[in-house]
């Protein structure tokens, strides 16, 4: 009965989550029911577990959310990375169309705009080049989702994405965690990723269909606007990598540097300064970036408070994102208290494929995920329910904590892209299409991301590389 009342309280979160309603709102609200269910006091559970967690959660990555949402929206506003996607796409041609569009998007996320952004920048330009090529637009969100919701977003060493960013608070490490594992995976999810989509059109192509007859949100191109050069916009992003590369793995951070705030007596919750160097080196480079970003591309923005629309929209954006995120660790932070919960964790952490922790990890990552119908919100369920455990088990047979923070961030990028996941549904909004129509594609994304996150924790098994 414990763990059906927990099952019961996921699955109600999972419906309404894609039926549409907010998280902020029914996270609580389901947590408290199978708190209540399995006898917990309501209000207790509420004030001093949910909220703390969800409190603890915005502590530790709101900075990150703020700045990363700002600094898209600069780079969007100032038209920096429009120039970019376009001149991808010129260079590339129709020939390549699929190819070009996957390019703009992973070199954007990459270089830390947010995946919402790269969607409104490279649609425009993505549906212009798939109607000259002649390509069937129900493709176009799968391709776009391969490069923005794939590999650049969490497999990649140094992607400064929040996928990328969570588990450096768990297991103290860097962005740069485990590369050989993120390059050989992050590579293998592109190469299967275009050959699949190439297979889609050549067969769209084979039975004659072409771009298809769309009214909803068709790009209406803007000939007048002259767009930034695209080595104009590219220096923001090379910014916030190269900075947050130097500060995280050259630059040597005083471990004392907390010590005036100790000495005053203050509740520090992070006293490792190791656990909390990949988010002080990101915030310092985003917040690097979007300046950059507003000098670059000034003239470009609207007249007559250009700069402050970007700057609230995109501040006021992240307070969305972070609350919905939180409520979803406060959610599984009252789940992982209740009795019945034991049985599941015992279950997930019993998982042990090949004698390490890195399949349970990956199954508990990627289902939380799942259900949630978001990566971080999936991921930092999981992690904060059994990241001890799970470091504690790597320790005890001389694992790397770095190939604990891949697998994590790998496997979050998984199933989170059901049909109830928000960058899905704005996805598929944007591109004026539906699920039946596109959603095969997404779906197909969706299971090589899954396959390759078993893919590598296969690689370190024969090799030991990471």
């Amino acid at each position: 009965m414990d763990v059906f009342g927990i099952v019961l309280s996921l699955c109600l979160l999972m419906f309404m989550a894609y039926m549409g309603f907010s998280v902020i709102l029914f996270a609580p609200i389901f947590a408290l029911l199978a708190a209540s269910v399995q006898g917990l006091p309501v209000m207790p559970s509420y004030t001093e577990l949910f909220m703390f967690k969800a409190a603890v959660y915005i502590k530790a990555f709101f900075p990150v959310f703020l700045l990363g949402a700002i600094f898209g929206k600069v780079m969007e506003d100032t038209l920096l990375a429009k120039g970019i996607s376009k001149a991808i796409m010129s260079t590339l041609g129709q020939k390549r169309a699929m190819l070009a569009i996957v390019l703009s998007c992973a070199i954007l996320t990459y270089g830390g705009v947010s995946l919402f952004v790269v969607v409104f920048a490279v649609y425009p330009f993505g549906a212009a080049l798939f109607k000259e090529a002649d390509i069937p637009k129900r493709l176009l969100p799968g391709t776009i989702a391969l490069g923005a919701f794939t590999f650049t977003m969490d497999a990649f060493p140094g992607t400064p994405q929040i996928q990328n960013i969570i588990p450096t608070n768990f297991y103290g490490t860097t962005l740069y965690a485990a590369p050989i594992s993120g390059l050989v995976g992050g590579t293998l999810i592109f190469v299967v990723g275009m050959l699949y989509l190439e297979w889609r059109r050549k067969k769209a192509a084979e039975r004659g269909e072409g771009y298809g007859d769309h009214i909803l949100n068709e790009p209406i191109a803007a000939k007048d606007v002259e767009l930034p050069k695209w080595y104009i916009g590219i220096l923001p992003l090379l910014a916030v990598l190269v900075i947050n590369f130097i500060l995280s793995r050259v630059y040597t951070w005083d471990p004392e540097i907390t010590a005036p705030l100790a000495s005053m007596k203050l509740p520090l919750l992070v006293t490792d300064v190791k656990k909390v160097i990949g988010i002080w080196s990101l915030v310092i480079a985003l917040a690097i970036g979007i300046s950059l970003a507003v000098g670059l591309g000034y003239k470009n923005l609207p007249k007559g408070g250009g700069l402050q629309r970007a700057l609230n929209v995109g501040a006021i954006g992240s307070l969305l994102a972070i609350m919905n995120t939180a409520s979803e660790v406060g959610y599984g932070n009252v789940i992982a208290a209740l009795p019945g919960f034991k049985a599941i964790g015992s279950f997930l952490l019993g998982i042990k494929v090949g004698a390490t922790p890195l399949v349970s990890e990956a199954v508990s990552v990627t289902t939380l995920a799942g259900i949630t119908g978001s990566a971080s919100g999936g991921m930092s369920i999981a992690l904060d329910l059994m990241a001890k455990d799970w470091l504690a088990w790597a320790n005890s047979i001389g694992m790397s904590p770095q190939l604990l923070h891949r697998i994590a961030s790998m496997a979050s990028g998984g199933c989170d892209t059901l049909p109830h996941n928000g960058a899905v549904i704005t996805l598929l909004a944007v591109c004026g299409l539906t699920h039946r129509q596109s959603y095969i594609d997404i779906g197909a994304m969706t299971v090589i991301k899954t396959t390759m996150v078993y893919v590598v924790i296969l690689l370190y098994t024969f090799t030991g590389l990471y």
